[in-house]
């Protein structure tokens, strides 16, 4: 595969001695929107989480196999961590703005990296939101706090917040998954917009919006990865009669 951003091999994950990831191997592409699929605990997130190292917080956590981001491994014992944080972005599955105006949850980030000047912070601020297509619905209203906001804005908000640090890759944990109908659909075309610029990778349980956004789709079943390919592939012409079985229904 060309144009590999991450390139995963021999990943095995245990909680103590639960195993929730076995021998995981993946390239994922840059640019692309990645899409993991399967039922509930089968991995997916925790395989998400591995990706910025979120794991790293959880005390029974233990990881074997290499991920390299941009051909450095990113578990080697001196890896800047902060770094890759700042660089793999992470939306979550429940919009979590934080307790402060719409403007300084997006500021917030630049803030911590150092930057003061105002006007250009202005200027993050407003070209994140724009990115994120929310600024029209909240231009005159900066001052006002985030959790003022809808669902759907509160979670574009957070997309805003997470571009303000200038990521190249955003992770998206179910990010509609608390929305409704309409606020799916407007996230879903905003990373349409997104992939432009960022490589975009997001656990979802409809299979239907893995087929709608996603470039690539990788199905996990009990920790494995079952199969991974050109989503048009995944959804009609799988390899793996386990694939077929769970995108028709027949399990899952």
């Amino acid at each position: 595969m060309e144009n590999k951003i991450f390139e995963i091999e021999n990943l095995n994950l245990y909680y103590d001695k639960l195993q929730a990831l076995k021998d995981i191997n993946i390239d994922i592409e840059h640019n692309k929107v990645t899409a993991l699929i399967g039922p509930s605990g089968c991995g997916k997130s925790t395989f998400l989480r591995c990706l910025n190292r979120m794991n790293d917080l959880i005390d029974t956590c233990k990881i074997t196999g290499e991920i390299e981001y941009k051909n450095e491994n990113i578990y080697n014992s001196n890896y800047d961590v902060i770094n890759l944080r700042t660089n793999v972005g992470m939306v979550f599955q429940k919009p979590n703005p934080f307790p402060m105006s719409i403007f300084d949850n997006v500021a917030y980030g630049p803030r911590c990296q150092g930057v003061k000047n105002k006007n250009k912070l202005e200027a993050i601020v407003v070209s994140s939101l724009k990115s994120a297509a929310l600024y029209e619905e909240v231009k005159h209203r900066m001052k006002d706090s985030g959790l003022s906001l809808s669902g759907g804005q509160q979670q574009r908000l957070c997309i805003a917040r997470a571009i303000a640090m200038e990521p190249e890759v955003i992770l998206m944990d179910e990010p509609t998954s608390a929305l409704d109908p309409i606020a799916t659909l407007k996230i879903e075309e905003l990373m349409n917009e997104l992939k432009k610029k960022y490589t975009i990778i997001i656990v979802t349980h409809s299979m239907q919006q893995a087929a709608r956004i996603s470039d690539n789709t990788a199905f996990f079943l009990m920790g494995e990865l079952i199969e991974f390919d050109k989503t048009d592939k995944i959804f009609t012409t799988p390899r793996n009669q386990k694939t077929e079985d769970y995108i028709t229904g027949r399990f899952g």
